[in-house]
């Protein structure tokens, strides 16, 4: 049986607490940057307290206006600044793994995926020595993405165990051009977390598991016997069962 994680925002922790606490759910907490804002660690012992079962942690970082391959140092400072004190949390929290997104737009940078690589490289490598540190890891996930090249060149460079690929089913049945045993083929080796939620292409629905036209059977097959984090990405407690029921029929006990 797949315990897995499920997605929800840090500010709605408090108005789903009961179903968290009765299902004694695992979590992937957002942390928007405006909870980063706003958050203590007094905040993050009362949680901790909260979540008395001992669930399973991961921790989804912000990701909007933030740019970890931005060209402008500045920019990729402020990131950083974000980043390391999302890092923090999860020490406090001691989390199995922060999902990241790759910032990488190739019509932003003109196709020219070498100074992405080049500026995400001076970001990822003192952050991932952070996580190494507490014993959490990173996973880059994949976002707009139509093709895995800049994703796989980011994972060859980086070379390191605790850094890896969230591989999302949602994001890549809207926007690859590429099939899915094609992002297996370059990719697999590295992927450390699954983002599962389906759509028909039509845009970013978050559907259940089954409720689109995304191939589970064939992602879960390919993926047979790697040791991953299962995340649910729902937008309300509902489609969250849907998706574990469906989920643990797809790959069984």
């Amino acid at each position: 049986m797949i315990d897995p994680q499920i997605h929800i925002p840090y500010h709605k922790i408090a108005e789903h607490l009961s179903f968290i606490r009765q299902e004694k759910l695992n979590l992937e907490l957002y942390i928007e940057s405006n909870a980063l804002d706003s958050i203590s660690r007094e905040d993050i012992s009362r949680l901790k307290n909260q979540l008395d079962y001992n669930p399973s942690l991961t921790i989804h970082a912000p990701f909007m206006d933030l740019s970890p391959g931005a060209v402008d140092s500045k920019v990729r400072a402020v990131t950083m600044e974000r980043f390391y004190h999302v890092l923090n949390i999860a020490e406090d929290l001691k989390v199995k793994a922060v999902v990241f997104h790759s910032g990488y737009e190739k019509w932003k940078y003109a196709l020219n995926i070498d100074l992405w690589l080049e500026k995400s490289l001076l970001t990822w490598k003192p952050l991932v020595k952070k996580a190494e540190d507490i014993g959490a890891k990173i996973a880059i996930e994949n976002i707009f993405e139509d093709e895995p090249e800049n994703l796989r060149l980011l994972m060859e460079k980086m070379g390191n165990d605790s850094f890896g690929i969230c591989f999302d089913s949602g994001h890549f049945n809207l926007f690859s051009k590429v099939s899915l045993e094609g992002w297996l083929e370059h990719l697999s080796p590295y992927i450390i977390e699954l983002h599962l939620h389906d759509n028909n292409k039509t845009s970013d629905q978050h559907l259940p598991i089954g409720e689109g036209i995304f191939d589970f059977g064939k992602l879960f097959s390919a993926l047979k016997g790697k040791d991953l984090i299962y995340t649910l990405e729902a937008h309300n407690a509902e489609d969250a069962k849907k998706s574990m029921r469906q989920l643990n029929k797809l790959i069984g006990s």
